[in-house]
């Protein structure tokens, strides 16, 4: 056979190779792309029911004796915590830097600019020490407080402000600050009632 002939019949054999190639690495991602979207149809439903359920669980937490939580118009992420039909707490959400990061939270609120609670979402605190400021000994503190008593000190003496977490004092005057945010806006929205 001509040695042109043979090169001529090499270069088709190699672009029949490469189209092959091509084409099936078409077909696998198109195959891929259809799986993945049946799974996303079928899955995202239930994910977001299942979010939203975890949503009113931690509000529920926050807010034990609410009948239900609506959202406030004009205000992203805020919720009433309603009874009877009256708002007895809002549930906003805070963010500030600690001594990890970045400190995400919900603060559950009265219109009269009162803590109730507060559950802490994400944060990179220390452990053992700013993580503490998710235990009971550190969050009981803030219960009933308005913004005037939202200060960090290290006296044991007083009791009507906030005492530092040991150790941790940066992370226990980040989490005070998110939480003293949030009663300030309830009571610039709310009017302190």
């Amino acid at each position: 056979m001509d040695a042109h002939v043979e090169a001529h019949l090499e270069a088709v054999d190699d672009s029949n190779s490469i189209f092959r190639i091509a084409s099936n690495l078409i077909a696998a991602c198109f195959i891929s792309g259809l799986v993945i979207g049946a799974v996303y149809y079928f899955t995202a439903p239930v994910a977001a029911e299942k979010a939203e359920q975890m949503k009113q669980e931690s509000m529920r937490e926050l807010v034990a004796d609410a009948e239900d939580f609506q959202p406030v118009a004009g205000h992203e992420g805020w919720f009433a915590a309603r009874k009877a039909g009256s708002t007895v707490a809002y549930i906003v959400p805070s963010e500030t830097k600690g001594y990890g990061g970045t400190i995400k939270m919900l603060v559950a609120v009265t219109a009269e600019g009162k803590v109730v609670d507060y559950s802490i979402l994400e944060h990179n605190e220390t452990p053992g020490l700013g993580d503490n400021a998710q235990k009971p000994a550190f969050r009981n503190q803030f219960k009933e407080k308005d913004a005037a008593h939202l200060a960090v000190v290290k006296d044991p003496s007083n009791t009507e402000d906030i005492q530092a977490m040991t150790g941790a004092t940066i992370s226990s005057r980040a989490v005070t600050l998110g939480v003293r945010q949030a009663v300030e806006e309830v009571t610039a929205f709310d009017g302190g009632k």
